[in-house]
């Protein structure tokens, strides 16, 4: 390892350093970063335009007792390493090792769990606050990236923040240019002059001379707003109570220690909220990543040397795959169809629909309230709408879910990717609540689909309703069972018997269909595949409930509230009172790892089904052989 970042086990190191050691160091970090994210995997982009940030943030602000707030967290691996986790970066997002995102129970400098976007202001203005309270002598600052700030979460922040007492900074890491001007040498003067003592008492001092004559008060103001407005975009946020700097060149370690010191000073002096705006460069520092930061976004391991490779081997057709291509195909045959994102074009699998039917496609930014509402007026309008957003991400629009789509009615389709378990990504987003909190909603339905084939034919049958019906599926490939080119649809509602056996009846919802399968070979147990968790196949249930000694449910969902939760009711009220057995996700949240290794600690693989039922029912499994698959 390097001399420098060898030396770096808290932030109290590094701050030992002088400043002409910054520059070599973030050439360490850096490297460092781009071979352990090819290692393990991970996010790579963002990171890496964050080395010089971080650098600067631990080194003029005391952390932890300064608290650091990273907004959505995938761009915190700089932050990780100097915060004395250098040496178990080889465990990232891997079972039992650090998280990819910041994590309280972790580290102390990681001062708010996050993972989704926009929360970061929120809770570094709570934090200022309660130091201000308490007495506490210390500083808040909120780092968010010009994407979250899309959010009207953030905006409701920086409404709060303008008007409240505390010493609060705002970090906007604006790394895609979208807002800024070109950086140089005139900005970094700016900056520093707009973030010095001089500055701000000369317009204090001015206030007080001319607030008596307010004529001449108004022009100063103005022309204030007017020369600082030439150069940076500063009246939107000074609107809102801020006072604004920037923007300077995140990369620049001799624009960026300056500027955060004199922040840091302004702070301590009680000068209200402040607003930097720097501006960086994803995948800084590694050509292959500045050139495609899309791509080394959340790669896998990879030779840095080489970069990313095509598979040598034709990969199986993933579920968001089967998604994009039916949005493609039922919008050639519907003109009515539209589609909308919440910022994840890539990861729901539209890039192809917005090539094609670019005036049918709609990006609303990391806005996932606005894009279920917006979807809502263009179903209003007798538009098809189709909402493409994952399972974790719908949790922030359930107001709207409820009381704009559901209580109205509206024909709509909410094809929600990554249900269930999601792997390296862990608890924050996971897909594990969707079944339990769409179905008790009224109007709603919500289809589970067992493979590629079927994802396709329930999208169809949900684009075929005239009410809102979700169909949630994981991320990744499922059995690999061939899609038909069709847009023919399945019965709405309806299951089927795949196997037939004796004593025990196993009710798959979704892709755990097949472990389903493979444990009722052992079991000697019939298998229906439910396909609906909303409308319930009820006539299919009693009918296995009057053939059968014991039912068991199994899902890729919480139990609580889950497809199970749905079938124990249904025997209720036609009282059957046989025993059920529920099996899906513990009332606990599953960290990161390998979604198959996690599967299997939960008992959701074919062993551990096999396993649950043998222990729950073993005076009743029948596993006599010659017990036939129904096709």
């Amino acid at each position: 390892m390097s001399s420098l970042l060898s030396t770096i086990e808290s932030p109290a190191d590094l701050r030992l350093l002088t400043r002409a050691q910054l520059h070599p160091l973030a050439d360490e970090l850096r490297s460092y970063l781009l071979e352990s994210v090819a290692r393990t995997g991970g996010h790579l982009s963002s990171n890496l335009g964050t080395v010089e940030l971080t650098v600067a943030l631990h080194y003029v602000f005391n952390t932890p007792d300064d608290r650091l707030v990273w907004d959505v967290g995938h761009q915190t691996y700089p932050h990780k390493i100097l915060t004395g986790r250098r040496d178990q970066m080889h465990t990232l997002r891997q079972l039992d090792g650090i998280s990819g995102f910041p994590r309280r129970s972790e580290s102390e400098y990681d001062t708010f769990g996050t993972a989704h976007s926009s929360t970061s202001i929120s809770a570094a203005l709570g934090m200022a606050q309660a130091a201000r309270i308490k007495g506490e002598d210390r500083n808040a600052v909120a780092i968010i990236g010009d994407g979250a700030m899309t959010a009207g979460m953030a905006f409701e922040a920086l409404n709060n923040a303008g008007v409240a007492e505390g010493r609060l900074l705002v970090v906007l890491n604006d790394n895609d240019m979208s807002i800024s001007p070109p950086v140089g040498a005139l900005n970094r003067y700016l900056a520093q002059l707009m973030s010095g003592q001089f500055y701000a008492a000369a317009k204090n001092v001015g206030k007080q001379v001319l607030k008596n004559a307010p004529p001449l008060f108004e022009l100063a103001k103005r022309l204030e707003e007017h020369a600082k407005g030439m150069v940076v975009p500063a009246t939107l946020f000074e609107k809102f109570g801020f006072n604004y700097i920037g923007p300077i060149d995140g990369h620049d370690l001799e624009s960026l220690i300056p500027t955060l010191e004199n922040i840091r000073q302004l702070l301590e002096a009680g000068s209200g909220p402040q607003f930097l705006h720097v501006v960086t460069r994803k995948g800084q520092g590694y050509k292959l990543a500045e050139a495609d930061p899309i791509a080394y976004h959340g790669p896998g391991k990879f030779d840095p040397a080489v970069g990313l490779k095509p598979p040598t081997s034709t990969p199986k057709t993933t579920f968001t795959q089967v998604f994009g291509q039916w949005l493609c195909d039922m919008a050639a045959a519907d003109p009515k169809l539209v589609g909308i994102t919440p910022a994840m074009r890539e990861g729901s699998g539209m890039v192809e629909f917005e090539r094609r039917f670019p005036d049918r496609y709609f990006d609303v930014g990391i806005a996932e309230q606005h894009a279920v509402t917006f979807a809502a007026g263009l179903a209003c309008e007798g538009l098809k709408p189709v909402v493409a957003i994952y399972s974790t991400f719908l949790q922030r629009g359930y107001d709207q879910l409820i009381h704009d789509v559901a209580l109205q009615n509206l024909p709509m389709v909410f094809a929600l990717d990554r249900a269930g378990l999601v792997g390296a990504d862990g608890a924050t987003h996971a897909g594990a609540y969707d079944i339990a909190f769409v179905r008790c909603i009224p109007n709603m339905a919500l289809a589970c689909p067992a493979d590629e084939a079927e994802c396709r034919q329930l999208l169809s049958t949900a684009h075929e309703q005239n009410h809102p019906v979700a169909v949630r599926y994981p991320r990744g490939a499922g059995a690999g069972v061939a899609v038909p080119a069709t847009l023919e649809g399945l019965p709405y509602g309806k299951g089927e018997i795949r196997r037939q056996g004796r004593s025990v009846a196993i009710l798959a919802f979704g892709t755990l269909l097949y472990p389903a399968l493979k444990a009722a070979e052992k079991l000697g147990a019939s298998v229906a595949n439910m396909r609906w968790v909303k409308p319930l196949d009820v006539e299919l249930l009693l009918e296995l409930a009057r053939t059968h000694q014991a039912i068991v449910t199994v899902e890729e969902g919480c139990v609580q509230g889950g497809a199970g939760g749905a079938v124990l009711e249904a025997l209720q009220a036609e009282g059957f009172t046989l025993p059920v057995l529920t099996l899906g996700l513990p009332d606990v949240f599953i960290e990161h790892g390998d979604p198959a290794k996690l599967l299997s600690m939960v008992g959701l693989d074919a062993e551990g089904i096999e396993r649950s039922v043998r222990e729950r029912f073993s005076a009743i499994v029948d596993a006599s052989p010659g017990l036939k698959v129904v096709a």
